[in-house]
């Protein structure tokens, strides 16, 4: 008896959380574009550095303007995923991403460097409201029994998707240099941009297969017109 309760506690109930679809897309999504994030911090000073030749000053203040970008997002994320939900925010989030990722590819030394900050700016923001995004709805449709195991599940996975993503990046970098058989050019970066941007498409497919109202208890999206009774039905699901 003692033998089986033990057995009983120690079942691994993992597979359990990914029969939750908002969970599943938000970790199946959410790790594979912070691969995507985590390889743009790595391309893109490196870039401005190795391929346009500026200092690593002028690179860090260059692409300072991605965490500008960050913390504005914080001022209204809340009243945007009210407004538009998850799923509506994160697909035009990521459009965004995808967009300011391949615009980056694009970049010359010729490139004024205000127009860079204008971009990586924009680049920051729509990072951001992903990242809170994903964050959040992991744990919208969680109950409390599975919380301590979604929480743990979901930090190593963006530890691991983050580290993974200058592993990427560095990779094709490398891969790149490995086929030209030439010095690391602005046009590897370019190649690594556009992979990138390809990467973070495919990410939003989770998404875009969620149901359009996932999370609503947690963003408050349509709660307004929603009656009491439906929210509190929900609710009871939910638990």
């Amino acid at each position: 008896m003692a033998a089986s309760s033990r057995a009983e506690y120690l079942r691994p109930g993992g597979h359990d959380l990914f029969k939750n679809p908002t969970f599943r897309a938000s970790t199946l999504g959410g790790t594979l574009f912070r691969i995507c994030v985590g390889a743009m911090p790595f391309l893109t000073p490196l870039m401005l550095q190795l391929g346009f030749g500026l200092t690593p000053f002028q690179s860090g203040l260059i692409t300072f303007a991605g965490a500008i970008g960050a913390i504005t997002t914080k001022f209204m994320a809340k009243r945007v995923f009210a407004a538009a939900g998850f799923r509506t925010t994160l697909l035009g989030a990521a459009m965004v991403t995808t967009l300011v990722t391949v615009i980056t590819g694009l970049f010359t030394p010729s490139t004024p460097h205000l127009v860079i900050i204008g971009v990586l700016l924009l680049g920051g923001f729509s990072r951001s409201f992903m990242f809170t995004g994903v964050n959040a709805l992991a744990f919208a449709d969680i109950d409390d029994a599975e919380a301590s195991q979604a929480t743990s599940m979901s930090s190593v996975m963006q530890q691991v998707s983050l580290a993974l993503g200058v592993a990427v990046a560095a990779a094709i970098l490398e891969s790149s240099i490995y086929i030209s058989g030439e010095a690391l050019q602005v046009a590897d970066f370019h190649l690594a941009f556009y992979i990138i941007a390809g990467l973070t498409v495919i990410a939003t497919i989770p998404f875009i297969r969620m149901d359009r109202n996932a999370g609503a208890l947690v963003s408050g999206h349509r709660l307004k017109t929603m009656t009491a009774a439906t929210v509190e039905a929900e609710q009871h699901a939910v638990k």
